[in-house]
């Protein structure tokens, strides 16, 4: 079978083949497809069943890269995981929203659904969780949110805070003055912002305070009002750590908590905030967990299955610690029924 698709412009056709066609043989790979470029058309060929996979994977992604998405190998595995899960037609409006601008004039967008559907709870919610592994736009996403408010003066204040060290915030060993010890901790967060407002901006509204970036113990005693406020890595606060944050919500802010539970630094003997809000503030009005997958990653291809495989082994030891807690227990209770000597 046989199919031609029609490119309206050759700065699409550039991008969707790819450097050294790259992105067209990984189509042609999967589907086992024969992809052929005819100026502005497409040819395919193949079995049935395959040149339609192919075509609709190569509209999807043609229709991303007129909203002005790069297209590289991720976004093909991307685009190729969710026509087979039946997604298509949430993919058509992938990428056509922007949520800011970064100083160099890149417009940051939802790159999978799962990210996109991470903004919309942020837009529509007062306290938004963002739980997921590393690499899906958590942290990124957030800040990209909080400049928009910012900007559109819907809010006075950018404030972000994080846990300065995993196991309770032990900063006296450090060299330097306080905010020097803590800077280490904070850099991600200083990075992201200096990506979407430039150095010089970022330094001036941190210079107003109008801009805040601050260990977690900061926030204690304070009442944030008109702010919009991020909590990273929240995984590694305590249960009473993140109750503090959350009631420091002032009228007219928003928040929006981040961390991975599959990375939780704590001592085993203390239980992650983040965990315990799960529990705790599931079904409340106003608040919304939103759960990224590996499907999220927007990093090297190879971290999705850097991911998979921490997943499946946190999967495996949990499970194998509570074959162990029901082991001891059986094993209690038969000491206990056993007749004492007489």
């Amino acid at each position: 079978m046989e199919r031609y698709i029609e490119v309206e412009r050759m700065d699409l056709l550039i991008n969707l083949f790819g450097n050294f066609d790259e992105n067209i043989r990984l189509i042609e790979k999967t589907y086992d497809v024969a992809v052929i470029n005819r100026g502005s058309n497409i040819k395919l060929g193949g079995e049935p069943s395959a040149v339609d996979a192919a075509s609709r994977t190569i509209n999807s992604l043609l229709a991303m890269a007129h909203d002005g998405t790069p297209i590289g190998e991720q976004e093909v595995r991307y685009v190729m995981s969710q026509i087979d899960e039946g997604n298509e037609k949430e993919l058509e409006s992938l990428g056509q929203d922007c949520v800011c601008i970064t100083s160099r004039g890149t417009p940051i967008r939802a790159k999978t659904l799962g990210q996109k559907s991470y903004i919309g709870a942020i837009e529509k919610n007062s306290i938004v969780f963002g739980i997921g592994p590393a690499g899906t736009g958590k942290t990124y996403l957030a800040v990209a949110m909080a400049v928009k408010a910012f900007k559109n003066k819907e809010v006075n204040k950018i404030i972000l805070t994080r846990p300065a060290v995993e196991a309770g915030e032990s900063l006296g060993f450090l060299p330097g003055d306080m905010q020097e010890k803590v800077d280490p901790y904070l850099r991600p967060l200083y990075d992201a912002l200096g990506d979407m407002l430039g150095g010089e901006t970022f330094h001036k509204n941190v210079e107003r305070g109008l801009i805040e970036v601050a260990p977690l113990a900061y926030m204690r005693g304070r009442t944030l009002d008109d702010a919009f406020i991020i909590l990273d890595e929240a995984q590694n606060t305590t249960p009473e750590q993140m109750k503090m944050f959350l009631t420091r919500m002032g009228f007219s802010s928003k928040i929006v908590v981040t961390g991975d539970v599959t990375q939780i630094d704590l001592p085993r003997d203390k239980k992650s905030g983040l965990r315990d809000a799960e529990m705790v503030l599931k079904g409340v009005e106003g608040i919304e967990f939103m759960y990224l997958s590996e499907m999220d990653v927007v990093r090297h291809p190879l971290v999705q299955k850097i991911v998979k495989a921490y997943e499946r082994k946190t999967i495996e030891r949990e499970k194998a610690q509570r074959n162990n807690g029901r082991g001891r227990k059986n094993n209690e209770n038969s000491h206990q029924k056993q007749p004492k000597e007489i």
